[in-house]
């Protein structure tokens, strides 16, 4: 495979899921980690991504970032953003976990909701402040700060998450599969949206459609457990048949 064909990959899943790890893209080129690393190097040396360590990351995840420059399909994420906003109810507690498409529908929530919003995530709960009505409230889940996520993990979060039951949740989706269920890609991720999921009544799930049917290293949940999956397209697209099989609701 040229450079040129690796690099237009890599660029590809960086920008679907955000964060991806080197050992992935070794596999998914089927080249070596010293391959995927100087490829990684010189596309960070060309301002594409955001080399790290073990991977790379989008240049939109950092916060400090112009996101309506770097985030990749901002049109479809606005789109579901609003799609999700629609689920809310007046005076609902909300879980809202990061991500690029949850960071959108904080940015377009209406000021008329009086929510109560929680977020483990650095970067919404920022946005959140920026944007949300001054009858909302924002509460931020403390414990051990991901370097890599922007995620308050561990303990102290899993046990503020135990004291709650939100009337909805909004789960950050990186990899989703009919199978597999939602998968992450962290360890520490995977318990900590787990405990999100019991912490609430009803589970959803903004993702743009490239992210369904893949699957990464740990589990969350089974697809099962989803109540409603967004995506951009229409909710009677054909590619999203197997998932209303299943008893999703699809917007």
């Amino acid at each position: 495979m040229e450079k040129k064909q690796r690099h237009q990959i890599i660029l590809n899943e960086v920008h679907i899921h955000n964060r991806v790890l080197l050992t992935d893209l070794a596999n998914i080129l089927k080249v070596s980690m010293d391959t995927v690393r100087r490829d990684v190097k010189e596309l960070d040396k060309l301002k594409k991504l955001k080399k790290v360590h073990g991977g790379a990351v989008s240049n939109g995840f950092n916060i400090y970032s112009d996101r309506n420059m770097e985030i990749y399909e901002l049109g479809s994420k606005s789109i579901i953003a609003q799609k999700g906003i629609s689920l809310l109810n007046k005076g609902d507690v909300v879980l809202i976990s990061g991500g690029s498409t949850n960071l959108e529908l904080a940015k377009l929530l209406p000021h008329n909701l009086d929510l109560t919003i929680f977020t483990s995530s650095l970067p919404m709960a920022i946005e959140l402040l920026n944007n949300v009505s001054e009858n909302d409230k924002v509460i931020f889940i403390g414990g051990k700060l991901s370097r890599r996520s922007q995620l308050a993990t561990g303990g102290s979060a899993i046990n503020i998450l135990s004291e709650i039951k939100a009337d909805i949740c909004f789960l950050g989706t990186g990899y989703l599969d009919l199978v597999e269920g939602v998968t992450a890609i962290d360890w520490e991720i995977a318990q900590l949206k787990k405990a999100m999921i019991n912490a609430s009544k009803r589970l959803v799930s903004l993702t743009i459609s490239e992210k369904l049917n893949t699957i990464n290293r740990y589990k969350i949940c089974d697809i099962n457990a989803l109540d409603t999956l967004v995506t951009e397209l229409d909710p009677n697209s054909k590619i999203l048949d197997q998932y209303r099989e299943r008893g999703i609701k699809l917007l």
